[in-house]
């Protein structure tokens, strides 16, 4: 079995397309693609997608960028500059670069594939898994590859089960008792129920298993249709389900979990709600994301940056952390920090006050600033005594107050401030 999956997982590749902006997220993508944001106080959201690869095997990986791709481009070179060729290992970045019409970026997600036909083929791989680079969860492909080996199928598609009303913002798929997909419906308003459980309905994770020939042949078709989208979703796996085998595979088969009583754990982090919620989760007694198991790590690049230091120990001055995440390189200089998650080289003031917050990477916060229940983007200078997650009318005249009653700060909104007060 051993040798059998090495050779598997030898001749299969990971195609990540990772070029989209995630507009929902607000002013935390007006200077990246959501699959570079940051998460989990050391990580970027592509690291997921990328681990789980790398954990199952794979070691062919290829990523399609687009929407402002660069500071996801050296990430990637320099944390996931570890491939070596002289052992038939590749990590290749795929920027939109009109390889095909100078007036023609990628089109869909099947297109950014398309595109890049020559360079999949160069690989000289059996099959292809796309992943979609934007969402945080752990998983092992291994077991979803070898699953569409053994049911034959043209494409297996991963699916998360979820409550059938809460399917209607997914594409879903009706399958019949093997699980073979019969038909696949774009965020219906009534969801099938599966099967085995009819209060359950099973949602595509954007997770994709195909054969290279097959998936060549049909991409290659689908790219002289002037009615295709050329979109997975959209077009071929809705034309696989007609005309071929589609096959569900069930994310709770394949989740990687630190106990079998662990939930099958699956974030798509693409509001501000999303985003603070997920990172303070981490915060909790026993996460359901387990970012302390070394046999399924999520590796990434880390910062050279000396461990965190807490200073100062006089009444309503006194550096601390409760219930939080605090990284290395971070200074807490007589701040109280309750529930917070700070990434690396955050540097806080005495007499300020965080709770729920989810710091970004460089932050300074100021003495007396008192700051909850926000998210404060990258780089951001806190000035003193400012306050917010107290007042929310107060907050929406200078920064981005979400729907959960969650404030995203940027440097941009402080400086617009600071202009118009004086």
């Amino acid at each position: 079995m051993v040798d059998s999956t090495s050779r598997l997982m030898r001749n299969s590749m990971a195609f990540v397309l990772a070029g989209g902006r995630g507009s929902r997220l607000k002013e935390l993508t007006d200077k990246r693609a959501k699959p570079a944001v940051y998460f989990g106080g050391k990580t970027r959201i592509i690291d997921f997608a990328l681990s789980n690869a790398l954990n199952s095997g794979i070691r062919k990986m290829a990523i399609a960028t687009q929407y402002k791709a660069h500071s996801l481009i050296r990430h990637c070179q320099r944390g996931w500059n570890f491939f070596r060729s002289e052992r038939n290992e590749y990590l290749d970045i795929l920027p939109a670069s009109q390889r095909v019409d100078e007036n023609q970026w990628y089109l869909g997600t099947a297109d950014a594939v398309t595109q890049n036909i020559d360079i999949v083929d160069s690989y000289e791989v059996d099959y292809v898994l796309i992943l979609a680079g934007d969402h945080i969860y752990k998983m092992d492909y291994e077991r979803m590859i070898r699953h569409h080996v053994e049911s034959g199928a043209d494409v297996t598609v991963g699916c998360l089960t979820v409550p059938r009303m809460e399917a209607t913002a997914f594409g879903v798929m009706a399958v019949d008792a093997t699980d073979r997909i019969t038909s696949f419906l774009e965020k219906p308003a009534d969801p099938p129920g599966t099967p085995d459980d009819p209060t359950v309905a099973l949602a595509s994770m954007g997770i994709y298993v195909f054969s290279w020939a097959f998936l060549r042949d049909l991409l290659i078709r689908d790219s002289e249709d002037p009615n295709s989208s050329h979109d997975f979703g959209g077009d071929i796996i809705p034309d696989i389900v007609k005309n071929g085998k589609a096959v569900a595979h069930r994310f709770t088969d394949s989740c990687v979990r630190t106990s079998a009583e662990a939930p099958a754990y699956w974030r798509d982090v693409g509001t501000v709600d999303a985003f603070w919620k997920a990172n303070l989760d981490l915060t909790d007694f026993t996460p359901e994301l387990d970012l302390w198991d070394t046999t399924w790590p999520i590796w990434t690049y880390s910062e050279s940056v000396p461990p965190a230091k807490f200073i100062h120990d006089e009444k309503n001055r006194r550096g601390t952390a409760l219930s939080s995440l605090v990284s290395g390189g971070c200074i807490i200089s007589g701040t109280e920090i309750r529930n917070s998650l700070l990434f690396t080289m955050v540097h806080t003031n005495s007499y300020a006050s965080l709770d729920e917050a989810v710091v970004l990477p460089y932050v300074t916060v100021a003495r007396h600033a008192r700051l909850t229940r926000v998210v404060i983007d990258r780089g951001v200078h806190i000035p003193e005594g400012l306050i917010v997650g107290e007042d929310p009318v107060e907050d929406e005249k200078w920064f981005r107050v979400s729907e959960g009653g969650v404030t995203l700060i940027t440097q941009d909104m402080l400086d617009r401030r600071a202009a118009t007060l004086g």
